[in-house]
């Protein structure tokens, strides 16, 4: 037998036996205790191999029919179908599930689009100098295919067919490889639009808007993190990720650029700008002018973000004072300035200063009493109109501007810098590759950018922003001429077999949950916990160690819809933002894909491998960048400002 077949046994042995040690005998157990018998069995079932959803339904409609027969034995049967009814009605009416749907059908979309192929090949060609090209390309490659996609299967299966038999053949070493393809796949998981951030959202309340604005830079330095240990490994060993040879660093060019680098300069600008003032060489002006275009639009890009950001910067905005008049504007015209009514008002009796007594004070002459009991007030000139109004905030045509910030010219600097040396290198071989990219990296970043964009910013729910996305990726799939009726037929049935997955699961889950709060294990647990008197972060400690070991025998999917009600109601007690511990979890749940023996990302890659390259190689492979992530998870938690600023920025 295999060792990964032994290692499980032994984990439900573990788990069969510690339930047998723990529980009380059967005269003495409790309804609390027979949750958690449910809670142990449930593991060592869906183990075995039962499927999830129905495992968990299966569950929880037996253990509610205890608890109610343990009330009312007649009225038992009736209240466990009621229970299964209005549980599965609570969830589908949710309508923050009609995103899941709608995200994976742009993910299968866009897998079909025949995008990834193009994208590894341009990044591996982009980053040629770098060390450890092919891995870095490979990670890059799956974290932008993640965000764009969502589906892990997916991003490990085709990297595994297109980037491991490339590493392999440039000699690089098995285990870094097959790391590299697993770790950089299971970055769907956290990176938006993720669907366990939305399982989590729906399962604890939490806003999906703000768990994807939280997750977005948690992702990006998990797989910068990725990307410095590929760089370091392939420095301190080279063997393990040699460069690559200058054979396969070539690009091949077209004719024109041929013709117009053998009569100037080999500077795509210099090159151009020179062919089209002298001798064309048997190339058209509309051909030079093209590419020239092509060339400069990393420059317009750069002069049009700086323009925007400058005016952004610069600009001072008015406050509205719309509704605000001048004292006194309104009164009739029998108001005038110098009318009676606009005078100061005699001093009452009641009202009057007292005055001074004794012999600090001059008594007061019958002029000055005339002068203090009525002030006249100024006579109106007679050239003027009696009633004539004046704005006090007159409009304006422009808003005010003000000089712009020293880190606006130091930006500016540091980016004008970057494109004076960027023109300098750039050939004609790197205009190549940057019409690689264009046709590859700039479609998938501009429909992820809007997708996600949206969402941050408040401009579209989840659900519109997914729709959103789904247009986009049809629009991709018809441009690269990928879209006819057998990938339309494929995605929509891919979409309905994950779809009806993950509404099961919510299902299996709900009512689990019920049958668990309604026999009380619930209270047992709080009570447990509270017992031991544990601080703030000897609980979040205890929470993550307990989602860490669950991950190795469970998928994320049990994780979220088991044991997050468990988690959840703790966490007021312990002044712990669900927002916070969401980003947690789903940071520590990347391990449910890399941690032996259900890593479901090895299964995927070793389906695609080939022969020699064996399951364990894949495991030990792994292993340092699941250490990678518990680094990453030590991180988010000592500066929470990683993933807590974004949501704290745009939504407070």
């Amino acid at each position: 037998m295999r060792k990964e077949v032994w290692f499980g046994l032994s984990i439900m042995a573990m788990v069969v036996v510690g339930v047998f040690v723990l529980m009380p005998p059967p005269s003495e157990m409790t309804n609390g205790h027979l949750g958690l018998l449910m809670l142990a069995l449930v593991v060592v079932a869906i183990m075995l191999g039962f499927p999830t959803a129905f495992t968990l339904m299966g569950m929880g409609v037996f253990f509610a029919w205890l608890a109610y027969s343990s009330r009312n034995p007649q009225e038992a049967v009736g209240l466990t179908l009621d229970l299964m009814v209005q549980r599965a009605y609570a969830v589908m009416s949710n309508d923050v599930l009609i995103s899941i749907p709608l995200f994976v059908f742009m993910g299968y979309l866009v897998e079909r689009a025949n995008l990834i192929d193009r994208l590894f090949r341009s990044l591996h060609l982009a980053m040629a100098r770098v060390p450890g090209s092919l891995a870095v390309a490979t990670i890059v490659t799956c974290a932008i295919f993640a965000t764009a996609t969502g589906i892990v299967g997916a991003v490990v299966t085709l990297m595994g067919l297109l980037a491991f038999p490339a590493m392999l053949k440039a000699g690089y070493n098995v285990r870094l490889s097959a790391g590299t393809i697993t770790a950089g796949g299971c970055l769907g998981i956290l990176i938006p639009p993720s669907v366990l951030l939305i399982v989590y959202g729906a399962t604890a309340g939490v806003s999906v808007v703000k768990l994807y604005a939280g997750a977005f830079f948690p992702g990006i330095m998990l797989a910068t993190l990725y990307l410095g240990y590929v760089v370091l490994m392939a420095k301190l060993r080279p063997d393990y990720a040699p460069p690559l040879a200058e054979e396969d660093r070539k690009v091949p060019l077209p004719q024109w650029a041929t013709a117009t680098g053998q009569s100037g300069s080999r500077n795509a600008v210099a090159g151009l700008l020179g062919a089209l003032r002298g001798s064309h060489n048997g190339v058209s002006t509309q051909t030079l002018l093209g590419q020239l275009g092509i060339t400069l639009l990393p420059a317009i890009a750069f002069a049009l973000v700086m323009g925007v950001s400058y005016r952004a910067v610069t600009t001072v905005e008015k406050q509205d004072m719309t509704g605000v008049v001048q004292m006194g504007e309104g009164m009739d015209s029998g108001q005038e300035a110098g009318g009676a009514d606009l005078a100061e008002p005699p001093a009452e009796d009641g009202l009057a200063e007292p005055p001074a007594s004794g012999d600090l004070a001059e008594p007061p002459s019958d002029d000055k009493k005339a002068e203090a009991t009525a002030i006249p007030a100024p006579a109106a000139p007679a050239d003027k109109a009696p009633a004539e109004k004046t704005d006090i905030n007159p409009p304006q045509e422009e808003a005010e501007t003000r000089p712009a910030p020293l880190s606006y010219w130091i930006t500016f600097g540091a980016g004008l810098a970057s494109m004076l040396v960027f023109y300098a290198i750039f050939s004609f071989t790197r205009l190549e590759i940057f019409k690689m990219l264009l046709g590859s990296f700039f479609p998938l970043a501009i429909l992820i950018m809007a997708v996600l964009g949206a969402i941050v910013f408040g401009l579209a729910t989840p659900t519109e922003a997914a729709a959103m996305g789904s247009l986009g990726g049809l629009l991709l799939a018809a441009a690269y001429k990928r879209l006819n009726f057998a990938v339309l037929k494929e995605s929509v049935f891919l979409t309905a077999k994950t779809s009806a997955m993950v509404c099961w699961l919510f299902v299996g889950s709900s009512i689990f949950s019920a049958a668990f709060a309604l026999l009380g294990g619930q209270e047992v647990i709080n009570s447990w916990v509270l017992s031991l008197d544990m601080t703030p972060v000897q609980f979040m400690i205890l929470a993550q160690v307990i989602i860490f070991l669950l991950g190795w025998p469970l998928e994320w999917t049990e994780i979220i819809v088991i044991f997050m009600p468990i988690f959840i109601p703790l966490l007021a007690h312990f002044d712990v933002d669900p927002l916070f511990f969401g980003l947690l979890v789903a940071l520590n749940l990347q391990t449910a894909f890399l941690s032996p023996p259900v890593a479901m990302a090895a299964f995927y890659l070793k389906g695609v491998s080939p022969p020699h390259v064996t399951l364990n190689q894949i495991f030990l492979g792994m292993l340092p960048f699941m250490a990678i992530q518990v680094l990453a998870l030590i991180l988010l938690y000592l500066f929470p400002a990683i993933g807590m600023w974004l949501p704290e920025l745009l939504y407070n």
